[in-house]
């Protein structure tokens, strides 16, 4: 295949995103474009499974374009994206005497992007930075519209900034090592946009879910194309996600509750609690008769094909408590002034902004979910 440009318009942080089976070859030329003249050596941030995978390909391809990596490598998970670990790579770029003309390349999965791109947002008041998504779920979602953060003990991303990097290469053949789980968890992501306001693409998938699953890289390509587009037409539209950027949220504000109620150790991936969180926003719709049942099983039944979990009991990880969850969707960034939003739905592709959602509905909503088993 041949590789594909998306391009964010940001008006002069406009950025794009390349699509290709063969992109990591090229980066030591197209970070040539970004440093400044005369740079010998870049920073990158990556984690143990990545760098044992594909670091010496990445410090290859760089060294054949005279640039040397300083490289940073953390260990893998969610777990990552801490106070600590921020306060440990800003003090080695500044032990490196970093400059503010300087980049640092993400090379790795969310976790990893989400830190480096508050790191470089914080780094001397900002140095640029290259997402270079390692993941699914990064490729088509967490590497573009430059949302960065780390974890408090008290939620998830809620220690961040906005920070746009300068550009995100997403090299589909780095996928081949990524772990089945892993795949699935970022495909969740993929559904996640025929969900919002793309019905035609939900068909797509609808129709390619098991020709990609069984490996075919020309639809799964064209998949990657369309949600990089779907999410760059939205954060064109709204960056700091003051209107319908929030739309990208759908299943997140249950998700996020679920990966907070298994403290985010690993048993619940945040794609696989998005899939969840996608099917119960669908479910709570119904309740509150916005959408049809049809709409319901359409999307329990992609989700489920995919390998992903349509309830709480499907995640097998044990039994969950209602108001535990309710206590969780409560600490979440799109809580404002006491009252929740949550992304709701009218049907397939026909998601909408719902401020000041109703508690009590919500709670008995909670409380059917927990019991199904």
């Amino acid at each position: 295949m041949t590789d594909t440009t998306v391009r964010v318009e940001l008006g002069d942080r406009s950025y794009d995103i390349v699509i290709g089976e063969t992109v990591l070859s090229s980066i030591g030329e197209r970070i040539r474009s970004i440093v400044k003249p005369g740079t010998s050596r870049v920073f990158v941030l990556t984690d143990e499974n990545v760098w044992r995978h594909h670091g010496e390909s990445l410090t290859t391809h760089l060294s054949d374009s005279g640039l040397k990596a300083v490289t940073t490598i953390l260990p893998p998970g969610e777990a990552t994206k801490s106070y600590a670990n921020l306060e440990y790579v800003l003090e080695t770029l500044i032990q490196h005497e970093a400059e503010r003309n300087d980049v640092l390349i993400a090379f790795g999965g969310g976790v990893i992007g989400d830190l480096a791109g508050l790191a470089a947002g914080l780094m001397k008041r900002g140095m640029p930075f290259v997402q270079v998504p390692t993941t699914l779920l990064s490729q088509v979602d967490s590497s573009v519209g430059g949302k960065t953060a780390i974890n408090s003990s008290h939620g998830k991303n809620l220690i961040g900034l906005f920070n746009q990097p300068a550009l995100v290469l997403a090299d589909m053949s780095l996928l081949n090592t990524l772990p089945p789980r892993e795949w699935r968890a970022g495909y969740a992501e993929v559904i996640k946009y025929g969900l919002i306001d793309r019905p035609d693409f939900f068909d797509f998938l609808e129709q390619k879910t098991p020709a990609i699953l069984s490996g075919d890289v020309a639809p799964l390509a064209e998949a990657v194309k369309i949600s990089c587009e779907s999410k760059a037409d939205v954060v064109a539209a709204d960056e700091t996600e003051r209107g319908n950027r929030a739309l990208l949220n759908l299943g997140h504000t249950f998700g996020h509750a679920i990966e907070k109620a298994r403290g985010f150790d690993g048993r619940v991936l945040h794609g696989e609690a998005v899939a969840t969180g996608m099917c119960m926003a669908y479910r709570f719709s119904q309740a509150l008769d916005l959408c049809s049942g049809q709409d319901v099983v359409r999307t329990e039944r992609l989700i489920s094909a995919s390998g992903l979990a349509p309830n709480l009991a499907a995640l097998d990880t044990g039994t969950f408590d209602a108001s535990e969850l309710l206590t969780h969707m409560f600490q979440d960034k799109k809580v404002e002034s006491g009252a929740m939003t949550l992304i709701l739905t009218k049907g397939i592709g026909r998601s909408f902004v719902q401020k000041g959602v109703e508690i009590e509905p919500l709670k008995d909503f909670l409380e059917v979910e927990t019991k199904i088993r």
